[in-house]
C-alpha cells in the first residue's frame, strides 16, 4: 500500500466516523435518553475497524488486540488509572476540607457533560449501562486511533510523529460536545471557544499518553484499562461540598490527574527508550 493511500484511508474513516458522531449528538441525543450514553456512533465505528481492518487483511494483532498478557496489561491499566484518581480525589478533599465545605462522597451514575456531571442515577442497571457504554467507548476509541490510525501512520513516520498526528485526530474528536452546547443556548460563544480549547489540547495529550502506553506494551490494554477508568470513575464517585454543590472542582481533578498521569508515563517512556538505546 502506498503512504499517500494510507493517509488517506485515515482521513476517509476519520470523516466517517465524526459524520456517525454528529448524528448522534445532534440528532439521536442518546447521551440525553434513559441510556445517558453516546453510544450508537462507537458501535458503528467497532463496525468500520472490523470492516477496514478485514478489507486491508489486518488480524487483531496487527492493531494491537493481541491475545499475549491481555488481561495482565488490561489489569496494569485499571490499577494506573485508580491509583491516578486516588491522588486526585485526595487533593481535591483535602482541599474542600482546608476551606471548610467538605461534606462525605457519593456513589451514583451521572452523565459528563461541559457544563458539568448531570443526573443522579443509583439503579444497577444504569451502572452497568456505564460500564458496558465505556467498555464499547474505549474498544473503538483505542482500536481506532492508537490501533488502526497509528500503524497506518506508521506506515509513513516514525512513531513521534505519528503518536501526535493520532493525538490530535483524538483532540479534535472532542470538540462535538461544547459546539452542542453553544447550539443549543447552553453556553456562550466565549464558553464554547474555551472548552473546545481546552478539550482539544487535554484530550491530544491523553491520546499521546495512551499512544506511549501501546508503544511500551506493544498492545492496546494497558491504554484500554486506564482510558476506562477516565471515563467512568467521573461518572460513579462524587464530591459533595457543604453548600450542596456537587463536583464543584470537577474540571482541576480531571486535570491533576491527567497531567499527573501523561508525566508519569513520559518519564517512564523517555527511561525505558534511554535504556534500549
Amino acid at each position: 500500500m502506498s503512504n499517500k493511500k494510507g493517509l488517506f484511508i485515515v482521513l476517509v474513516i476519520y470523516t466517517i466516523c465524526y459524520i456517525f458522531r454528529i448524528l448522534e449528538y445532534f440528532i439521536l441525543r442518546t447521551d440525553k435518553t434513559f441510556f445517558g450514553e453516546a453510544f450508537i456512533h462507537k458501535i458503528l465505528g467497532i463496525i468500520v475497524l472490523y470492516i477496514v481492518a478485514k478489507s486491508m487483511s489486518f488480524n487483531c494483532e496487527n492493531i494491537g488486540f493481541t491475545r499475549r498478557k491481555a488481561i495482565f496489561y488490561l489489569g496494569q491499566g485499571l490499577l494506573f488509572g485508580i491509583f491516578i484518581y486516588i491522588i486526585s480525589y485526595g487533593i481535591e478533599i483535602l482541599i474542600n476540607i482546608l476551606h471548610g465545605q467538605f461534606k462525605s462522597l457519593e456513589f451514583y451514575v451521572s452523565t459528563y457533560s461541559v457544563e458539568g456531571n448531570i443526573g443522579k442515577q443509583t439503579a444497577i442497571i444504569f451502572f452497568l449501562i456505564c460500564i458496558l457504554g465505556n467498555i464499547i467507548n474505549v474498544i473503538m476509541e483505542e482500536g481506532i486511533f492508537r490501533g488502526l490510525f497509528q500503524k497506518l501512520f506508521e506506515q509513513k513516520y516514525n512513531f513521534l510523529l505519528s503518536a501526535i498526528l493520532s493525538s490530535l485526530l483524538f483532540g479534535f474528536w472532542h470538540v462535538v460536545a461544547p459546539l452542542r452546547s453553544y447550539y443549543d443556548g447552553t453556553i456562550s460563544f466565549e464558553e464554547m471557544f474555551i472548552n473546545i480549547i481546552i478539550l482539544v489540547v487535554t484530550s491530544t495529550l491523553v491520546g499521546f499518553k495512551f499512544s506511549m502506553m501501546t508503544k511500551l506494551t506493544g498492545n492496546l490494554y494497558m491504554s484500554m484499562g486506564d482510558h476506562f477508568v477516565n471515563n467512568t470513575i467521573i461518572n460513579v464517585l462524587h464530591i459533595v461540598s457543604k453548600d450542596g454543590s456537587i463536583d464543584k472542582l470537577l474540571v482541576m481533578r480531571i486535570s491533576i490527574a491527567q497531567t499527573l498521569s501523561f508525566l508519569i508515563v513520559l518519564i517512564y517512556f523517555i527511561l525505558s527508550k534511554n535504556e534500549c538505546s
